[in-house]
């Protein structure tokens, strides 16, 4: 298992890249096939965000959906204990999701809403939309850039993804394993592009453009 540490506008010692690899090594027991393990270490300058000011992000990758867990405290050894244990409880839910899979249990259901149907639902909101920069061409899956809204000072990240279409079973599933509220995908049935999100409790909902696309690389905000 490969293990890569990086630093976001922070560098990282050798004692902590020593202290990752061993606090990921029992992540083989959860996941043997897991091929690469991804850690970002990021500090917050800002000093109301001390709490928070250490922000650790793993991202696992084997055979499957990549499965992502982060957390942030005042300590990035606390923070990387934090997203630890978020990743070793998404690896057990993938394992038991296997279980059911071959006991063919059902996830629970998903209301499906056109796009049209979620506006007239919550609404249309008047006013001027902010213009947002066009970035640089992002040339691959995995290429990330940032721009900002006009002369404000928020910032927008924009990653490339590959999109295979998929089930919304599937959708949930990898929703779930990133531990994201919404997730972005091409559905396998229909070919829309399509956002599932987390509505209170244990239901979802769906929004699904009318424009079918050929299942092409897709960009998204994160």
């Amino acid at each position: 298992m490969e293990i890569v540490v990086v630093g976001r506008h922070t560098d990282v010692a050798d004692r902590f890249r020593q202290h990752v690899e061993d606090k990921l090594a029992k992540v083989e027991l959860l996941s043997p096939y897991v091929r690469r393990v991804d850690v970002e270490v990021t500090h917050e300058n800002n000093p109301r965000l001390s709490e928070n000011r250490e922000r650790v992000e793993l991202t696992l990758r084997a055979k499957g959906p990549v499965i992502r867990a982060e957390a942030a405290a005042d300590d990035r050894f606390g923070a990387l204990d934090l997203a630890i244990d978020k990743l070793n409880e998404r690896l057990r839910r993938a394992r038991d999701r296997r279980k059911d899979h071959r006991n063919n249990k059902v996830l629970a259901p998903v209301d499906v809403r056109t796009l049209d149907e979620i506006l007239t639902d919550a609404g249309s909101e008047d006013g001027p939309e902010p213009q947002i920069s066009t970035p640089a061409a992002l040339a691959a899956p995995g290429d990330s850039v940032e721009t900002t809204i006009g002369d404000s000072p928020v910032v927008i990240r924009q990653k490339l993804h590959h999109a295979d279409p998929m089930t919304l079973d599937d959708a949930v599933y990898e929703m779930e394993m990133v531990g994201h509220d919404f997730y972005l995908f091409i559905d396998k049935e229909t070919s829309r592009p399509s956002v599932l999100y987390k509505r209170k409790g244990w239901s979802f909902g769906v929004i699904q453009l009318d424009n079918p696309c050929g299942g092409a690389p897709v960009t998204d905000l994160a």
